[in-house]
């Protein structure tokens, strides 16, 4: 069609000009002959060239990160400073899965390609990796971020370029509500996490609970999520306190909280620190319980601590790593070891949970890949069991799971459930 009106403009041009020459002398006359003749071929054979162009084009190439062999996934992620293993866990976990179903074929013929970029867990670096790996990388859908602070930072962008982005490695409501059509979460919220934290440390029968939190979006997340669970019985922390994001300076923090006397110590920050004011405290004697969420990183944090882990309780929102009771976990531990990785770990796992559902989604999206129609072939996923851990989403509702689980560290720094 185009070059039918493209042929339709060239002969109207040739009558105009033609009408237009005619009135010209002599001199002037052959040289504008031949510079609308110079005009009509080129313009002619650039609309062929267009249209064998616009034919060339399959529909399976019209995204960004989609070719007939390959899908590129992004994940912008801390790989350097204090959160440096929360990123790179779940990148190993990622990979580990995409290996697997490469080395089967890849999702209708294409494997899977994972680009990382390092945002060292400061909302600034995150914002510029997400443009990174849309604008230079060309990724087809994000996977696998960490944190709150760089998520919310990255949100606009990702909402703009209309990416999905499956698994986030954070529990933030404001990451939840409010709804986006674009974000998939695989993990449970803070709210679930608190909850049953506080639902423990009641039970337990201790009441003076003190909260240390990190002073950035992800740490009023959980502090939020805290507030809310305490208030439900009547409760109200003892002392509150905060440490920097990234920082390890948390004298302040433990001189505020220890005066309070607390029963226990719920923390919400990142391993370093939270491993500092653990370590810490313990020197000055005190006796009290540590609970943690689970974006600390359990392993992070227990290697951090050594000896001074035992007894330390953190909040999990995938099943326990270390047992092969349930399918998914069998499968986890064998495909990480096909890997080259035996250190099972609960950041890990979680990445690769995130792999699998972001897998299944692109199988139901079908051939004809979009970033539509990955959206809506997750949405279709409905009590998707993966083998022990469930996943369901709709049109109206990304919140993959709501499942908790509490583990402790013990005197070997392994995990007891």
């Amino acid at each position: 069609m185009h070059l039918r009106n493209g042929l339709e403009i060239e002969k109207m041009a040739i009558r105009a000009n033609m009408t237009g020459l005619a009135e010209l002398s002599g001199d002037t006359r052959p040289l504008l002959v031949f510079m609308v003749g110079r005009i009509m071929y080129l313009s002619k054979h650039l609309l062929v060239l267009a249209s064998a162009l616009a034919v060339a084009v399959s529909p399976a190439l019209a995204e960004n990160g989609v070719t007939d062999t390959e899908i590129v996934i992004g994940q912008f992620a801390a790989t350097t400073g204090p959160a440096a293993q929360l990123g790179l866990r779940m990148q190993m976990g990622m990979q580990s899965y995409f290996k697997t179903v490469n080395a089967q074929g890849g999702i209708n013929g294409r494997v899977i390609k994972l680009v990382t970029r390092d945002d060292g867990y400061e909302p600034e670096k995150a914002v510029a990796a997400v443009k990174a790996l849309i604008k230079e990388d060309r990724v087809f859908a994000l996977a696998g971020s960490v944190g709150t602070p760089t998520g919310l930072a990255a949100l606009p962008v990702i909402t703009a370029e209309k990416v999905p982005l499956i698994g986030m490695f954070t529990g933030a409501q404001a990451l939840r509500e409010p709804f986006n059509r674009n974000v998939f979460h695989v993990r449970a919220s803070y709210f679930d996490e608190t909850e049953r934290i506080v639902q423990h440390v009641s039970t337990m029968g201790m009441k003076k609970i003190a909260v240390f939190y990190q002073n950035d979006a992800y740490g009023k997340a959980g502090l939020e999520g805290v507030m809310r669970a305490l208030a439900k019985r009547q409760l109200m922390p003892v002392a509150v306190s905060t440490v920097e994001r990234n920082t390890v300076d948390v004298s302040k923090a433990l001189d505020d909280i220890l005066k309070a006397q607390p029963d226990v110590v719920v923390q919400i920050s990142a391993y370093k620190s939270c491993a500092a004011f653990i370590k810490q405290a313990r020197g000055k004697g005190y006796g009290g319980q540590f609970f943690n969420v689970s974006f600390v990183g359990s392993k992070a944090l227990a290697d951090e601590l050594g000896d001074a882990g035992r007894g330390v309780v953190i909040s999990q929102v995938v099943p326990f790593p270390y047992s092969s009771r349930s399918a998914v976990v069998r499968d986890y531990q064998q495909h990480m070891t096909e890997s080259g990785h035996s250190d099972f770990d609960f950041t890990s796992l979680e990445g690769y949970l995130s792999a699998r559902v972001l897998v299944e989604g692109l199988r139901r999206a079908g051939r004809t890949l979009s970033r539509e129609s990955l959206i809506a072939g997750l949405e279709t996923l409905r009590d998707f069991d993966l083998g022990g851990f469930s996943v369901t989403y709709s049109a109206k509702d990304h919140q993959g799971s709501s499942f908790t689980d509490l583990t402790i560290i013990e005197r070997d720094g392994k995990f007891k459930h």
